[in-house]
């Protein structure tokens, strides 16, 4: 199947298996923050972008409503949400690690073939991930979308992911820090310890997939937690992931400062 073109429904099952092939996309405020919220103002500038802006409301995804941050994870989390654009990564380009790539406001797409790895497309800044469908392993290094392994259990295909660390990110005006994967825009996280569980079950009528992830990091957390939506298959016949290279949209906020300079030359 080529990249960008869907079947509109679920066809038959691949190897015994669920065909989960198509393009995907979340119905909720997840991206905006995980926990039950109330609509907001924009955290930079009302002035400037009005309504346009604004923090929708949420009814959360979270079992038990909020994440079980342990005492030493206060602090980063206070300097995230008083930095909400500033550190988060996605308003820099940077990936944004699993599991927030499956719930941010675009379409993914899935391409599932025969007792072979599965790969999972995103439109946002053309990320992606191989699911290497094997027992976990050690992964030899962290990256952004960490490394993923993925088994069935019946009907439902788990997918186990670690090594989540983008090691030193850029911040605006050119600060250095020891980078976190961020869960949302509100500035939750996880660290470079945590074990990411995703389970894809496809619903009966194959147009959507029942989808929940827990995630488990002593560092941070007093218990592991477990987030659970819908993922809405895109229907249309011209249904296909199209380009978002937001780089060039970062520019201004990361390199701003460097910019103005030289134009002052």
């Amino acid at each position: 199947m080529a990249l960008g073109t869907v079947p509109a429904t679920a066809q038959d099952q691949i190897d015994g298996k669920p065909n989960l092939n198509g393009v995907w996309q979340v119905m909720n405020n997840a991206n905006w923050n995980l926990e039950p919220h109330s609509a907001a103002s924009n955290p930079v500038a009302d002035r400037l972008l009005g309504a346009i802006g604004a923090i929708p409301a949420g009814l959360g995804v979270i079992e038990g409503g909020e994440i079980p941050y342990n005492d030493a994870a206060q602090e980063r989390l206070a300097a995230h949400k008083e930095n909400v654009i500033y550190h988060d990564p996605e308003a820099a380009c940077y990936l944004p690690g699993i599991p927030r790539a499956t719930y941010m406001p675009y379409p993914f797409q899935i391409i599932q073939g025969n007792n072979d790895d599965i790969l999972m497309v995103y439109e946002y800044a053309s990320a992606n991930r191989v699911v290497h469908m094997q027992e976990v392993g050690i992964p030899p290094i962290d990256t952004w979308m960490g490394t993923s392994y993925g088994q069935w259990e019946g009907d439902t295909l788990v997918v186990t992911t670690l090594a989540l660390g983008p090691g030193l990110v850029k911040l605006p005006a050119g600060e250095m820090v020891e980078g976190v994967t961020w869960l949302d825009r509100a500035g939750n996280y996880l660290t470079n310890h945590a074990t990411v569980v995703e389970r894809f079950t496809l619903a009966e009528g194959g147009n959507h997939i029942d989808y929940e992830a827990t995630i488990e990091d002593p560092t941070i957390y007093t218990r592991p937690w477990t987030i659970s939506m819908p993922l809405y298959r895109r229907v249309e016949d011209n249904a296909q992931l199209l380009e978002f290279k937001c780089v060039p949209f970062s520019e201004q906020l990361l390199y701003g400062d460097l910019i103005e300079d030289q134009g002052a030359e």
